[in-house]
């Protein structure tokens, strides 16, 4: 299992929708908007790295109002 946070840039003001839409996506396990550089944080899973980068490129960089993504893959040390 990989884990990743997704750091997410949206167009002014669609944070909050972005969010909401984001959390009904499968292998996502948390998304909030939150203030900063980034307006959405994402705690996303899959079962290996590939299938992480298809979950954030086809199904969460979709969702309208999305300006940049920064994937961050969680790592035990």
């Amino acid at each position: 299992m990989v884990q990743a946070y997704i750091l997410i840039q949206t167009e002014v003001g669609k944070a909050a929708a972005v969010a909401r839409e984001i959390a009904g996506i499968s292998g996502v396990k948390l998304a909030e908007d939150v203030t900063g550089p980034y307006d959405v944080i994402v705690r996303a899973e899959a079962n290996n790295v590939d299938e992480l980068g298809k979950l954030v490129v086809a199904q969460i960089q979709a969702v309208e109002g999305i300006t940049r993504t920064l994937t961050c893959p969680i790592v035990h040390i």
